[in-house]
């Protein structure tokens, strides 16, 4: 058996404010650590770190990004800071998530001695990628691995930059999911949808609402949250008892609600280049709606494991919520198809792959012995 590693996973994102690849790379980190593994996640934090094995980098500014607001630390003070923390953890193996993004995965792109493994995860049209090309060009070279979480992310950075690429879907923590109590949801016997995303236009919840203020089945809606439609959308919606505004939300609140919601609705217009909250939700037993965009249908087939709606599509999205609202045996249909589908996209099977990578690029073989390393990707 190979001796444990010492992992760093560094993350663009302030690890405080939730988001998709923080997420992600902290339920890596939790899968790398139950086996046996040392690893830790290096990113910016706008408050206490939410793991012991978080290193914090600093606050976050927020930056315009993917037609999102991204918690990066572009800093000089991040950069310090990502430079100390490598030279005195010394690290196996450094695995870089938007290894591109401004902050602590640039930095630690450029400035490690480690071999290293990237991770892109981004989709749709990126600036950067247009505007710096020639220039990310240049420092490919310093990822030993890449890898992509989708085929829409895929195209995005080969359409760009060119290069050798793995393609490996996000994972979800099912067992997490699983583990968690739903949550009580005793005072709303009315079928409950449950969004839970930033309130920006590219996810769409003006859609969500509008939607809902056009059924007239009962039916009660958990927002998750917030962002810059908030204050909009909650005045549109005021004095409507069907909608229940929650604010932000940690992991295992979500956990918990996903576990006790009807419905999970995912009403975005684009630029998701894999739908993790969509898996999370069928492992939670939870029916899905969703816009029927490219990085949604990388994990969900229509009326197979979801009901999937043209974006930006309201009465569609309502005809959706109204059918999996009442057709009970279709909604039975849907979580039981969702429920063996989360699992092909366990943390777990994700986990198992990346050990591989590592190993690979250290030249260790699966038994334990020094091997040749593996040969670069051909750029």
């Amino acid at each position: 058996m190979p001796d444990p590693l010492r992992i760093g996973l560094v993350c663009p994102y302030s690890l405080s404010i939730p988001g998709g690849v923080q997420a992600q790379v902290m339920g890596m980190a939790r899968e790398l650590r139950h086996r046996g593994h040392e690893a830790r996640v290096l990113g910016p934090c706008d408050g206490p770190p939410p793991a012991a094995f978080v290193t914090p980098l600093g606050n976050s500014l927020p930056l315009a990004a993917n037609g999102s607001i991204a918690p990066l630390a572009p800093d000089l003070p991040a950069a310090l800071r990502t430079m100390r923390v490598l030279d005195d953890e010394d690290f196996d193996v450094i695995h870089l998530h938007e290894p591109y993004s401004p902050g602590p995965a640039l930095f630690a792109m450029l400035l490690h001695r480690a071999p290293t493994v990237a991770t892109f995860h981004a989709a749709g049209v990126s600036a950067s990628y247009r505007f710096l090309g020639k220039w990310l060009q240049t420092v490919l070279y310093r990822m030993d691995r890449k890898v992509v979480v989708s085929k829409d992310a895929l195209s995005l950075v080969q359409d760009h930059l060119g290069g050798d690429y793995e393609v490996l879907f996000n994972g979800v923590e099912v067992r997490l999911i699983r583990s968690v109590s739903p949550f009580d949801r005793s005072g709303n016997p009315e079928p409950i949808v449950f969004f839970c995303g930033r309130h920006e236009e590219r996810k769409g919840l003006r859609y969500l609402v509008e939607a809902v203020e056009s059924i007239d089945t009962p039916i009660h809606v958990w927002i998750a949250s917030d962002g810059p439609a908030t204050a909009e959308l909650m005045r549109r919606t005021e004095g409507d008892t069907r909608f229940e505004w929650l604010g932000r939300i940690a992991d295992e609140e979500k956990f918990a609600r996903l576990r006790a919601a009807d419905v999970f609705c995912a009403p975005s217009l684009g630029g998701e280049s894999f739908g993790v909250v969509l898996i999370e939700s069928m492992a939670a037993g939870t029916a899905v709606v969703a816009s029927s965009i490219d990085g949604y249908r990388n994990v969900a087939s229509h009326d197979l494991d979801a009901l999937l709606a043209p974006p930006g599509d309201a009465a569609a999205l309502a005809d959706a919520l109204r059918l999996v609202t009442t057709d009970h045996a279709l909604a039975d249909r849907l979580r039981e198809a969702g429920a063996a589908h989360a699992q092909e996209f366990a943390m777990a099977t994700l986990v198992d792959r990346y050990i591989e990578i590592y190993h690979e690029l250290l030249g260790v073989t699966p038994g334990g012995d020094p091997a040749m390393a593996a040969p670069a990707p051909v750029h």
